[in-house]
């Protein structure tokens, strides 16, 4: 990374951290208590260019590359996952998938309102009974002359209630083509199509989870982003660059919950003195800060090849396989450093655990990441 690059990362993640700390950190807890999402916070967020990151200027966007992308979440992250996650879902998943597949009138209408924050976005791939097993999802959608009638539901939807429109992916042939499901971009209030339960959560308690129920809900064809049949292959694609944005979420937990043991193990006594002095404890903080510092090159290393233009299906598994598992191992290791105290809400590092929990299960859980690996490593054996 060459001296120009360095310093705008530099200027772009003081940036985020001065928003984060000023923001919100001084409503982490009071959110996550009550579940509350702050939507207002999310408009701000647009005035900062958080919340089109990867879109070009043309629609309104920061036009930024995948680097700085990954630093801004990072940042919000250490101080709050629920944020965090809801910055990669917005950016990673609704608007890339309009940027990547839609046409201009779908770019032009919808991209700068999502990059402005004047709209949330919302993505919806899962259902209740297919989750990393799509090809069976039951949300069906049936054309009647220039049409779509949908039918069914999803499950799991960041955003499903505040968002003012969403991509959803639904099945438009047989089950199991992989051919055989499409990408449509819905708006908030279109008849037959509305938010269900909203999910009460162990962590990311911030970050609204709800059901999407589509009733009879008609959809015109101009709605389909790309071509009919295109959705899963599109969804695969557009996981690929969400898994990125899953690793930097989870590095910043992990960072997090890092620098907490850090302060706190510098300023706990113990038998007359700092237990950092105590090897037991300064070997595992060794061990946390070496698991962070790999995650960080794994998931750097993807968004280097993603800002190349080059295929990133691997490479994109790995960090967020990796740094995912090191959110949790970490958070773990630091409930553990602060002792009792850990367990206690007076105190971040429980919510650093609870958040990093969700980190291996968004976006495909640690068993198909390593499926992705090992079909990748495999092809052409």
């Amino acid at each position: 990374m060459d001296a120009v690059m360095q310093e705008n990362l530099q200027l772009i993640r003081q940036s985020a951290r001065d928003f984060a700390e000023t923001y919100i950190r001084p409503h982490v807890m009071e959110w996550d208590e009550s579940q509350h999402f702050p939507v207002d916070l999310f408009h701000q967020m647009g005035e900062y260019g958080f919340m089109g990151v990867l879109v070009p200027e043309l629609y309104g966007g920061a036009g930024l590359g995948y680097q700085e992308y990954i630093t801004i979440i990072e940042e919000i992250s250490k101080v709050c996952g629920s944020i965090g996650l809801s910055v990669a879902a917005h950016n990673s998943l609704c608007t890339n998938h309009i940027l990547q597949f839609g046409s201009e009138e779908q770019k032009h209408q919808y991209l700068p309102k999502l990059a402005s924050g004047e709209w949330i976005g919302a993505w919806g791939l899962t259902e209740p009974n297919t989750g990393s097993d799509a090809g069976r999802m039951k949300c069906v959608a049936e054309k009647d002359g220039d049409h779509y009638v949908i039918n069914g539901a999803k499950n799991f939807i960041t955003h499903g209630k505040s968002g003012q429109v969403a991509v959803v992916i639904v099945r438009t042939g047989e089950l199991l083509d992989s051919h055989g499901m499409t990408a449509f971009v819905i708006e908030k209030g279109t008849p037959g199509f509305q938010a269900g339960r909203k999910e009460n959560k162990l962590g990311m308690r911030a970050s609204e989870t709800t059901e999407l129920i589509f009733d009879n809900c008609r959809v015109h064809k101009s709605q389909i982003l790309g071509e009919e049949g295109e959705g899963f292959i599109q969804s695969m694609k557009i996981l690929d660059g969400g898994r990125i944005s899953i690793a930097a979420l989870s590095l910043g937990i992990a960072k997090g919950a890092l620098d907490a043991s850090l302060q706190y193990a510098q300023e706990r006594q113990q038998f007359g003195k700092p237990i950092i002095a105590f090897q037991g404890v300064s070997f595992k903080l060794a061990e946390m800060a070496t698991k962070v510092e790999a995650a960080e090159l794994l998931t750097r290393k993807a968004g280097e090849l993603k800002d190349r233009g080059e295929r990133t299906t691997k490479i994109s598994s790995m960090a967020k396989y990796h740094a995912s598992e090191t959110a949790v191992e970490v958070s773990t290791d630091a409930i553990q450093v602060h002792g009792g105290y850990g367990y206690i809400k007076d105190f971040p590092v429980e919510k650093y655990y609870r958040d990093a929990t969700l980190c291996p299960l968004g976006e495909g859980t640690p068993e198909i990441q390593k499926l992705v690996i090992s079909r990748d490593l495999t092809k052409g054996h």
